[in-house]
């Protein structure tokens, strides 16, 4: 595999790649020559360019590549992608430019294993995507709203030249990927000192359903989410509280019902700070992809 993106979310998918054993990571692109990214590959023994993705296509290297995965920008990623798939290479995209279907790793990765380019959605869909799906999976979900707080910190300048992308692409991967009819996503830059770990928080809201399947498919998930990213947990049980105003909803079907959830995702540190959850969820669910993608059994 080869990594665009020489900056925290690229490097830290390189560590993370260096300590697999169904990839291996050969070549990283960037664009700043003096980046801690670059310096790093080229101590590990990959092949680098400051050139970006056309240095990248010229390497020796990249002709055994199989893999690209984008860790540059939105507006950047069609460009890359371009780039690469005219050789033939599959594409996971880092990015909220969604070109492809969105993956969620746990949800529905299984159904998109041969696109060529996978999108990844968003560090908040990461990690609150599956848990929609984990309701959806048991009732109705008539709206989705989820709230992803992170340390200003871990929030580099590609975050926060992408915050428009996230809130739009977020949204559309709770309805299409966690099948809520409707869904919002709300990104919150936490200041606090010292930085806080990412929290999330997931609110449904359903008709008249059992509860204790509810809580046991969200349990479940969680814990297959924590499979490839163990810093990811409940931070308390699942609740569930009555809706006492009348709420509408795309259908005629009564709402009775918010279910709460509420996350943390504490980062593996391999580059990164442990607080920075929202870079490590999106590495590790890009790395899971690539591993599938290379037929090895997770």
């Amino acid at each position: 595999m080869a990594i665009i993106g020489s900056g925290n979310i690229g490097t830290d998918l390189m560590f993370k790649a260096l300590l697999s054993k169904k990839v291996e990571a050969v070549a990283m692109a960037g664009i700043d020559p003096a980046s801690d990214g670059l310096a790093r590959a080229r101590r590990r023994g990959l092949a680098v360019t400051a050139e970006g993705v056309d240095g990248l296509v010229r390497l020796s290297e990249f002709e055994d590549v199989d893999i690209v995965i984008d860790a540059t920008s939105a507006g950047a990623h069609p460009h890359n992608a371009a780039a690469v798939q005219q050789y033939g290479k599959r594409v996971i995209d880092l990015t909220p430019a969604a070109l492809g279907p969105f993956v969620v790793p746990p949800v529905n990765l299984g159904h998109h294993l041969e696109a060529p380019n996978m999108n990844m959605v968003t560090c908040g869909g990461q990690a609150t995507i599956p848990i929609v799906a984990a309701v959806s999976s048991q009732t109705t979900v008539h709206y989705a709203e989820i709230v992803a707080s992170i340390a200003s910190k871990s929030a580099g300048p590609g975050t926060r030249a992408n915050i428009d992308e996230f809130t739009e692409t977020t949204t559309h991967a709770i309805e299409q990927v966690g099948g809520a009819r409707r869904g919002k996503a709300i990104i919150v830059l936490n200041p606090a000192e010292p930085p806080l770990i990412m929290r999330d928080t997931v609110f449904c809201l359903i008709g008249e359903a059992d509860h204790d399947q509810i809580r046991a498919s969200v349990e479940k998930m969680v814990a297959e989410v924590a499979e490839y990213v163990p810093g990811y947990r409940l931070k308390q049980d699942v609740q569930f509280t009555p809706v006492d105003e009348p709420v509408t909803t795309l259908t005629a079907e009564p709402v009775t019902t918010r279910v709460s959830v509420f996350l943390e995702v504490q980062g593996a540190a391999h580059y990164l700070p442990a607080y920075a959850g929202n870079l490590d969820i999106m590495t590790s669910a890009a790395l899971r992809v690539a591993e599938r993608i290379a037929g090895g059994t997770v």
